[in-house]
């Protein structure tokens, strides 16, 4: 026979340690009131937590600035480049009573255009995130190569250029100032 059965023994111990858990929760006080922070903790923790937010909007805010100075300004001497061509290639025809004259006049009437819409796309697509300035820059651009193409679009060997040429200056200044603000690449 054997002195310590292991089946006995366990649960022996179970038993003890039943009784002595009854114990110590049967001897437990009750602490009377309410659970309340601690109110130096609890604002310390509310000012870190705000903090550490107003950071991360901050942050978000910043990274959306770089990203959409980046997508506008990348595309711009671009997208205004073909603008340019085209208007350049109608002023030549123009100049020399070239034969394709009206159709070099509508190509630049509908690139102008085209360029327009798209640096406003791409400014409407930045949806608040660029600079005012600079987004402000980018609309006069919009609002003078509009301008520009339909002054293009009126023009005939007979009409006044006075009004071409002011729109043409107006359209190379809102270019040069975007350019200007755009950073260096």
């Amino acid at each position: 026979m054997k002195v310590l059965d292991p089946r006995g023994f366990g649960l022996v111990c179970a038993t003890a340690a039943v009784v002595a858990g009854l114990t110590v929760a049967g001897c437990a006080n009750r602490v009377e009131g309410t659970a309340n922070p601690n109110a130096s903790d609890l604002a310390a923790y509310k000012t870190e937590a705000a903090a550490s937010s107003a950071a991360a909007t901050s942050s978000r805010r910043a990274a959306a600035q770089t990203q959409a100075i980046s997508d506008n300004c990348g595309q711009f001497p671009t997208t205004t480049g073909v603008g340019v061509k085209a208007y350049n290639d109608f002023v030549d025809a123009h100049d020399s009573n070239a034969h394709d004259y009206a159709a070099k006049r509508e190509a630049a009437s509908t690139t102008l255009d085209g360029a327009a819409n798209k640096v406003e796309t791409g400014v409407n697509a930045a949806a608040g995130a660029l600079p005012d300035d600079l987004a402000g820059k980018f609309s006069e651009y919009v609002a003078a190569a509009r301008l520009l193409a339909t002054e293009t679009r009126k023009m005939t060997y007979t009409a006044p250029v006075g009004p071409l040429n002011e729109a043409s200056r107006r359209v190379n200044d809102a270019r040069n100032a975007v350019r200007d603000a755009c950073p260096k690449r």
